[in-house]
């Protein structure tokens, strides 16, 4: 999609897939929601194994507040050009350095004047983190959805077994096969070996150094920009404390956090996926954020 179009085209409530080439050659589809009168963008990060055009609702709430956003598409995933395999082989370097800079460059040049914020929901809010701690004079803001870090002693004594395995149990299933088959074991989408290795080393509580020059545990103590984050009171793969832990290592940050019940929804539900089948009480609160944060930016 050529970044000159109108923005009465882009006013509507349904995303508009905008073509995004990474360094490598890399493609995907970023879905974009400009409402003419947005001052401001929010980059959102899927869940891991999740497609882009799962959020679509999400967006449309969004929009009907004022706010742009762009979903990004994981490599792998949904529009993505390449799918994981023992040939094709990335991990989280690729996505922080590669792939979510040619989003937010692509949401930038097809909406543009705009402030924007990185945010994600569970894998995805780590990333936001992530990239707005290694990279903070290139967004606004960071937020999350149901999110918080996999660390197994943050989790109930019955998850906490599994997740101690599973640095062992990814990195044999990754060496047999040469990549995740996630749909198949009913965790996540199939996903690189070296991702998921990743990933699952996270599991014992801190992030490896992931782009050179950058210590990235150092990086996210250092980050002192806004910083919101939502979390659902019935979401048992984010548990709360999952969510201290991460929270932890943004001691600096300027936060603001929400806590939402079954109460708060009409489906009387608070986890970590019915949030996007309802998307409208977390998109009012981190609207109300953004119109905060605008105010004073103004």
């Amino acid at each position: 999609m050529d970044a000159s179009v109108a923005s009465s085209d882009m006013a509507g409530l349904k995303p508009v897939a905008v073509a995004v080439t990474a360094g490598d050659g890399a493609r995907s589809e970023l879905a974009v929601v400009c409402p003419s009168a947005a001052r401001v963008g929010v980059l959102f990060l899927p869940a891991l194994g999740v497609t882009a055009r799962k959020y679509d609702a999400w967006s449309a709430a969004l929009a009907e507040r004022g706010i742009a956003s762009a979903v990004h598409e994981w490599r792998g995933a949904g529009s993505s050009s390449v799918r994981a395999s023992r040939r094709e082989d990335w991990g989280y370097r690729t996505l922080l350095e590669d792939d979510i800079a040619a989003s937010l460059a692509a949401a930038r040049e097809t909406c543009p004047g705009l402030r924007w914020v990185i945010a994600g929901h569970s894998l995805g809010g780590q990333f936001a983190c992530l990239y707005a701690a290694i990279h903070p004079g290139e967004v606004a803001a960071a937020a999350f959805v149901a999110s918080g870090s996999p660390y197994w002693r943050t989790f109930p004594p019955r998850q906490r077994w599994l997740l101690r395995l599973v640095p062992l149990a990814v990195g044999l299933v990754t060496w047999l096969l040469g990549y995740y088959p996630g749909r198949r074991l009913g965790f996540a989408g199939d996903e690189a070996r070296t991702l998921m290795r990743e990933w699952a080393r996270s599991s014992r509580g801190s992030y490896a150094n992931y782009v050179e020059g950058a210590d990235s545990e150092a990086r996210l103590a250092a980050y002192e920009g806004p910083l919101f984050c939502t979390h659902l009171s019935e979401d048992r793969l984010c548990p709360t404390a999952s969510l201290e832990w991460l929270l932890g290592k943004l001691r600096k940050a300027r936060l603001t956090r929400v806590e939402l019940t079954p109460a708060d929804f009409d489906s009387g539900q608070a986890n970590h996926f019915s949030w996007l089948r309802e998307p409208g009480p977390v998109a009012q609160r981190m609207a109300e954020w953004i119109e905060h944060a605008d105010s004073r930016h103004a």
